[in-house]
């Protein structure tokens, strides 16, 4: 009788160690996926509710900064993360060798360049110094944007998304760069710094209560190569409940969301980001 007793308590106690697992956040229903607050976070919030009439409950960390969702992700305190785009990814997997992959654009945000005190290109003076990020993954496209305008010109041997300051082989204004700031400094920047320009992603100018399309002085086009996406571990890539995160994310109720919520700004994709 004792051996039984023995047999049922050891019983029910893997029993209620297995119910408490599936409630603990980590069943295969439960996703946790790191993001940027804005507007990473804000789409992410729209999609929780389609999520979970599917049975999948969604979990969002928020980051201000663009290394610790990676880690994160590699470490394997989150499922997913949606905060970054393709060059960017890219970049970090060849300087870090993380083993991601990405299983779907979401968004772009166009990058702006941005001005308190210029306020057209014609106002650019010569010596005008251009604060940019000091994540090279981004220097591509704002020199591209300034080589559009007409402001400098980039060595023909180069492509645009790699493109870095040295790569200018023609600058008649002579313009001066700085790259040594954190991205989410810049809108500061943008308020304190006179006869100056400044490159800010749409996330932080949003964030700072700017309007892409009505405050910055010179604004990406649509058919920028800089999609967000979302990135998983490659081992992850098959997981039904991410990839079914990806089919929210493209369905029309969130591009709608986005499209009214950011005024443009921000621009939805729905379809196979390279």
């Amino acid at each position: 009788m004792k051996k039984i007793l023995a047999f049922v308590s050891i019983f029910f106690v893997l029993v209620l160690a297995a119910c408490g697992g599936s409630n603990s956040g980590t069943g295969d229903n439960v996703i946790k996926v790191g993001a940027s607050s804005t507007p990473h976070a804000q789409i992410l919030e729209k999609a929780k509710p389609i999520l979970e009439e599917k049975g999948i409950t969604l979990k969002i960390e928020e980051y201000t900064d663009y290394v610790l969702p990676n880690e994160d992700l590699s470490s394997g305190e989150l499922d997913a993360n949606y905060f970054q785009h393709i060059p960017y990814l890219n970049k970090q997997i060849a300087d870090i060798g993380y083993d991601f992959t990405h299983i779907g654009g979401i968004h772009i945000e166009p990058i702006g360049i941005y001005s308190k005190t210029i306020n057209s290109v014609d106002e650019i003076t010569k010596g005008t110094e251009v604060l940019m990020s000091r994540s090279v993954a981004d220097h591509g496209r704002v020199l591209s944007l300034l080589e559009k305008e007409g402001l400098i010109k980039l060595s023909e041997k180069v492509d645009k998304v790699d493109a870095t300051t040295e790569d200018i082989v023609e600058n008649p204004k002579n313009l001066k760069f700085s790259y040594d700031y954190d991205a989410a400094f810049l809108p500061e920047l943008y308020e304190s710094e006179e006869n100056t320009l400044v490159a800010i992603n749409t996330n932080y100018a949003i964030g700072a209560d700017l309007n892409p399309l009505e405050d910055a002085l010179i604004l990406e086009g649509e058919e920028s190569p800089y999609v967000n996406v979302v990135a998983v571990k490659t081992e992850n890539k098959g997981n039904d409940s991410l990839n079914t995160l990806v089919d929210v994310l493209h369905s029309e109720e969130v591009q709608n969301f986005i499209l009214e919520e950011f005024d443009g700004a921000v621009v939805p994709v729905n379809g196979e980001a390279k």
